[in-house]
């Protein structure tokens, strides 16, 4: 099973771990790093590292973070950068992480962050269009004229 280490600023990360464990469950091999004003990106960086060993099955380790170029994402990408099969994906929603607790069993780990992203760009909706666009209603076209 792939492993999940999910990364943000401040409860980012706390806030997702409540709303998975509400949606999905409990989860093994899935954990949540916050990054909070009393750490250093140094210690934030440690903490992303024993985290990706902790769920390491040897089936791969995939990063989701809260904002591309932050320092949660900056930090694994240093870590992806020189650790075998590590992915990041920036700017992760709920969709994303939850449904990679339930894709990530048994799939590659470049299967699941095409997955992912799949999810998380579908997942961004204008509701006013959609229900613009539910709402039309053509009117019915009658043959006889009435």
């Amino acid at each position: 099973m792939i492993g999940i280490v999910v990364s943000g600023h401040i409860n980012y990360a706390s806030g997702m771990q409540s709303a998975v464990k509400a949606i999905a469950g409990e989860q093994e091999q899935m954990v949540f790093i916050d990054f909070v004003e009393t750490m250093s990106t140094e210690q934030l960086e440690e903490s992303l590292r024993q985290a990706a060993k902790d769920v390491d099955s040897n089936d791969g380790v995939l990063f989701l973070t809260d904002i591309p170029g932050g320092s949660p994402c900056n930090r694994a990408l240093s870590i992806m950068m020189n650790t075998p099969n590590v992915e990041v994906i920036a700017g992760a929603n709920l969709p994303m992480i939850a449904n990679a607790a339930f894709e990530r069993d048994g799939a590659e780990l470049q299967e699941l962050v095409e997955t992912l992203l799949e999810i998380g760009t579908s997942c961004v909706q204008d509701m006013r269009k959609e229900l613009e666009s539910v709402m039309e209603v053509e009117p019915a076209e009658c043959e006889d004229g009435l």
